[in-house]
């Protein structure tokens, strides 16, 4: 089968993978700039310009965050032993990139601090928000959940052609030390603005049931803001917006 031949999403991606929340990668590396657009502009924050490299990774060349670009090229590397012909028709387009999600208009990309690459195969760029994915982006998918990579296909507006690291896969490389003057401690990883995925559309539909009205997107943005914040009032909880522990609880997550 070709690779770039459309399937549906294979079952169990992302396993143990969350896409990385807006709070760790402010806390651990700030906002890449002040205000955002749908198109790409300058990262403006010294610190993460400071870690932003430009490297090959095999097939292309890429400009994002060190240790991303790193990790990229030992994925890369697995793919090339493992799926040499998905391997052959690999192509980029991009990974660095200030913006906003496509669609939202709080949503900051994790593009914007060099940490997500999108694929092509063969030149062909995967359909966003069909529900069907290339072949070999499903066969090179295991390879990047195994090195903490989150796959876009899992997203609830599917973006099968979107890698980028996980949550879980930052707060390891911040543990390991290797974002130096980083914080000592991050704060848990709660949902907030900004934040996109199945967890924050569980959070949408458990607010709509209480009376909300808002559109199950996946997508956390100043109307589920708000919703929250009144969930929160109501019932005599910390009124932030975020979805901790608490919160998360008292919606029955």
């Amino acid at each position: 089968m070709p690779i770039t031949d459309l399937i549906p999403i294979p079952p169990g991606i992302n396993p143990g993978l969350n896409a990385a929340r807006q709070i760790t990668m402010k806390s651990l590396l700030g906002s890449p700039r002040g205000t955002f657009e749908n198109d790409c502009l300058p990262v403006t924050n010294p610190v993460l310009r400071n870690l932003i490299k430009t490297d090959d990774v095999g097939p292309f060349r890429v400009t994002g965050l060190a240790p991303a670009v790193q990790s990229l090229k030992e994925v890369i590397n697995e793919i090339h032993d493992r799926e040499r012909e998905v391997f052959g028709g690999l192509g980029t387009a991009g990974m660095l990139c200030a913006r906003l999600v496509r669609g939202s208009k709080s949503s900051i990309s994790n593009h914007s601090w060099g940490t997500a690459i999108d694929l092509n195969l063969n030149g062909v760029l995967d359909a966003r928000g069909n529900n069907r994915v290339q072949v070999g982006l499903s066969r090179i998918a295991p390879i990047f959940n195994s090195h903490g990579w989150y796959w876009g296909a899992g997203f609830p507006t599917e973006d099968a052609m979107h890698f980028e690291l996980s949550d879980q896969k930052i707060r390891e490389l911040h543990a390991a030390g290797i974002f130096a003057g980083a914080p000592t401690t991050l704060p848990g990883p709660a949902l907030s603005i900004g934040d996109r995925g199945q967890h924050v559309k569980a959070v949408q539909e458990k607010l709509n049931a209480q009376g909300a009205d808002l559109v199950a997107d996946g997508i956390f943005g100043i109307g589920t803001h708000a919703a929250v914040v009144a969930f929160q009032a109501k019932n005599g909880l910390t009124a932030d917006g975020m979805i901790g522990p608490k919160t998360r609880a008292a919606l029955g997550l």
